[in-house]
Protein backbone atom coordinates (compact mmCIF):
# COMPACT_ATOMS: atom_id res chain seq x y z
CA UNK A 1 0.00 0.00 0.00
CA UNK A 2 1.33 3.40 -0.90
CA UNK A 3 1.60 6.10 1.73
CA UNK A 4 -1.74 7.71 2.38
CA UNK A 5 -2.30 11.43 2.76
CA UNK A 6 -3.77 12.18 6.20
CA UNK A 7 -5.09 15.65 6.89
CA UNK A 8 -7.23 17.20 9.60
CA UNK A 9 -10.74 17.86 8.27
CA UNK A 10 -11.52 21.20 6.66
CA UNK A 11 -14.82 22.93 5.83
CA UNK A 12 -14.26 22.24 2.13
CA UNK A 13 -14.51 18.48 2.86
CA UNK A 14 -18.25 18.84 3.51
CA UNK A 15 -19.63 17.57 0.19
CA UNK A 16 -17.49 14.43 0.13
CA UNK A 17 -18.10 13.67 3.81
CA UNK A 18 -21.83 13.94 3.20
CA UNK A 19 -21.51 11.69 0.15
CA UNK A 20 -19.80 9.01 2.25
CA UNK A 21 -21.95 9.31 5.39
CA UNK A 22 -25.23 9.41 3.47
CA UNK A 23 -24.43 6.30 1.41
CA UNK A 24 -26.65 3.43 2.66
CA UNK A 25 -23.90 0.94 1.74
CA UNK A 26 -21.71 2.48 4.45
CA UNK A 27 -24.45 1.89 7.04
CA UNK A 28 -25.54 -1.71 6.42
CA UNK A 29 -24.62 -2.54 10.03
CA UNK A 30 -26.51 0.47 11.48
CA UNK A 31 -28.99 1.94 8.96
CA UNK A 32 -30.39 4.52 11.38
CA UNK A 33 -26.91 6.10 11.68
CA UNK A 34 -26.90 7.25 8.06
CA UNK A 35 -26.81 11.01 7.54
CA UNK A 36 -29.82 12.31 5.68
CA UNK A 37 -29.10 16.05 5.48
CA UNK A 38 -26.11 18.18 4.69
CA UNK A 39 -26.68 19.88 8.03
CA UNK A 40 -25.91 16.53 9.72
CA UNK A 41 -22.65 16.36 7.79
CA UNK A 42 -21.79 19.96 8.58
CA UNK A 43 -22.34 19.40 12.32
CA UNK A 44 -20.25 16.23 12.17
CA UNK A 45 -17.47 18.01 10.31
CA UNK A 46 -17.45 20.97 12.71
CA UNK A 47 -17.11 18.56 15.65
CA UNK A 48 -14.20 16.79 13.93
CA UNK A 49 -12.48 20.13 13.26
CA UNK A 50 -12.99 21.11 16.92
CA UNK A 51 -11.39 17.83 18.04
CA UNK A 52 -8.14 18.93 16.42
CA UNK A 53 -8.36 22.43 17.87
CA UNK A 54 -9.05 21.24 21.43
CA UNK A 55 -6.91 18.10 21.67
CA UNK A 56 -4.33 18.36 18.89
CA UNK A 57 -5.60 15.14 17.37
CA UNK A 58 -8.80 13.88 15.83
CA UNK A 59 -10.10 12.04 12.83
CA UNK A 60 -8.00 12.35 9.69
CA UNK A 61 -9.36 12.81 6.20
CA UNK A 62 -7.77 10.00 4.18
CA UNK A 63 -6.70 10.41 0.55
CA UNK A 64 -4.35 8.51 -1.73
CA UNK A 65 -2.89 11.73 -3.13
CA UNK A 66 -2.89 15.32 -1.91
CA UNK A 67 -5.99 17.09 -3.19
CA UNK A 68 -7.46 13.81 -4.43
CA UNK A 69 -10.85 12.38 -3.58
CA UNK A 70 -11.57 11.53 0.03
CA UNK A 71 -11.45 7.78 0.60
CA UNK A 72 -12.84 8.08 4.11
CA UNK A 73 -11.89 9.21 7.56
CA UNK A 74 -10.15 7.49 10.45
CA UNK A 75 -8.55 8.48 13.71
CA UNK A 76 -8.78 8.95 17.44
CA UNK A 77 -10.74 11.76 19.05
CA UNK A 78 -11.27 12.43 22.73
CA UNK A 79 -14.82 11.82 23.91
CA UNK A 80 -15.71 13.45 27.21
CA UNK A 81 -18.52 12.15 29.34
CA UNK A 82 -18.85 13.81 32.73
CA UNK A 83 -16.00 12.61 34.93
CA UNK A 84 -14.40 10.44 32.20
CA UNK A 85 -12.60 10.81 28.91
CA UNK A 86 -11.25 8.32 26.40
CA UNK A 87 -9.90 8.22 22.87
CA UNK A 88 -12.57 7.00 20.48
CA UNK A 89 -11.08 5.17 17.51
CA UNK A 90 -13.40 5.54 14.55
CA UNK A 91 -13.22 4.74 10.85
CA UNK A 92 -15.55 5.03 7.90
CA UNK A 93 -14.62 4.56 4.24
CA UNK A 94 -16.30 4.60 0.86
CA UNK A 95 -17.62 1.13 0.01
CA UNK A 96 -15.41 0.87 -3.08
CA UNK A 97 -12.29 1.38 -0.93
CA UNK A 98 -13.23 -1.07 1.83
CA UNK A 99 -11.28 -4.31 2.14
CA UNK A 100 -7.95 -2.72 1.15
CA UNK A 101 -6.60 -2.41 4.70
CA UNK A 102 -6.98 1.37 4.79
CA UNK A 103 -8.78 1.48 8.14
CA UNK A 104 -6.18 -0.76 9.78
CA UNK A 105 -3.24 1.17 8.33
CA UNK A 106 -4.56 4.52 9.52
CA UNK A 107 -5.86 3.16 12.85
CA UNK A 108 -2.34 2.00 13.77
CA UNK A 109 -1.07 5.54 13.21
CA UNK A 110 -3.99 7.06 15.10
CA UNK A 111 -3.46 4.87 18.16
CA UNK A 112 0.28 5.62 18.21
CA UNK A 113 -0.43 9.34 17.99
CA UNK A 114 -3.10 9.16 20.72
CA UNK A 115 -0.57 7.45 22.99
CA UNK A 116 1.83 10.34 22.36
CA UNK A 117 -0.72 13.14 22.84
CA UNK A 118 -2.59 11.86 25.92
CA UNK A 119 -1.16 8.50 27.00
CA UNK A 120 -3.26 8.37 30.17
CA UNK A 121 -6.50 8.00 28.19
CA UNK A 122 -7.60 4.56 27.01
CA UNK A 123 -8.18 4.01 23.30
CA UNK A 124 -11.64 2.56 22.73
CA UNK A 125 -13.51 1.29 19.68
CA UNK A 126 -17.16 0.51 20.14
CA UNK A 127 -19.13 -1.22 17.46
CA UNK A 128 -22.03 -3.51 16.74
CA UNK A 129 -21.33 -7.20 16.91
CA UNK A 130 -22.61 -7.93 13.40
CA UNK A 131 -20.15 -5.40 11.93
CA UNK A 132 -17.53 -8.07 11.33
CA UNK A 133 -15.22 -5.85 9.26
CA UNK A 134 -15.05 -3.21 12.00
CA UNK A 135 -14.36 -5.88 14.60
CA UNK A 136 -11.49 -7.23 12.49
CA UNK A 137 -9.93 -3.78 12.33
CA UNK A 138 -10.18 -3.31 16.11
CA UNK A 139 -8.59 -6.70 16.74
CA UNK A 140 -5.94 -6.23 14.05
CA UNK A 141 -4.69 -3.00 15.66
CA UNK A 142 -4.34 -4.66 19.06
CA UNK A 143 -7.55 -3.68 20.84
CA UNK A 144 -9.15 -6.34 23.01
CA UNK A 145 -12.79 -7.06 23.69
CA UNK A 146 -13.72 -5.64 27.09
CA UNK A 147 -17.52 -5.66 26.99
CA UNK A 148 -20.46 -7.24 25.17
CA UNK A 149 -24.08 -6.35 25.93
CA UNK A 150 -27.33 -5.28 24.25
CA UNK A 151 -26.91 -1.91 22.52
CA UNK A 152 -29.12 0.38 24.59
CA UNK A 153 -31.22 2.73 22.50
CA UNK A 154 -30.59 0.91 19.23
CA UNK A 155 -33.74 0.56 17.08
CA UNK A 156 -32.74 -3.09 16.57
CA UNK A 157 -33.53 -4.86 19.87
CA UNK A 158 -31.21 -7.73 18.89
CA UNK A 159 -28.17 -5.46 18.40
CA UNK A 160 -25.19 -6.22 20.61
CA UNK A 161 -22.62 -3.55 21.49
CA UNK A 162 -18.96 -4.56 21.67
CA UNK A 163 -16.37 -2.38 23.37
CA UNK A 164 -12.71 -2.92 22.52
CA UNK A 165 -9.88 -1.12 24.30
CA UNK A 166 -6.12 -0.98 24.53
CA UNK A 167 -6.21 -1.57 28.31
CA UNK A 168 -8.59 -2.48 31.09
CA UNK A 169 -11.43 -0.04 31.64
CA UNK A 170 -12.74 1.08 35.01
CA UNK A 171 -16.49 0.80 35.58
CA UNK A 172 -16.87 4.54 35.00
CA UNK A 173 -14.75 4.46 31.80
CA UNK A 174 -16.82 1.57 30.46
CA UNK A 175 -20.05 3.34 31.40
CA UNK A 176 -18.85 6.43 29.50
CA UNK A 177 -18.35 4.40 26.31
CA UNK A 178 -21.90 3.08 26.52
CA UNK A 179 -23.57 6.51 26.49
Amino acid sequence: MTDLVLDPPQPEDLDEIFEIYSDPRVWTHFPSGRMTTKEDAENFLLRRIADWEVDGLGTWIVREVAGGPILGNCGCAVRRIPAEAYWNLGYRFRPETQGRGLASAVAWKAIARAHEVKPDLPVVAYLLEHNVASRKVAEKVGLELKHRAPDAGNPDPQAMRLVFADRGLSESELAATLK
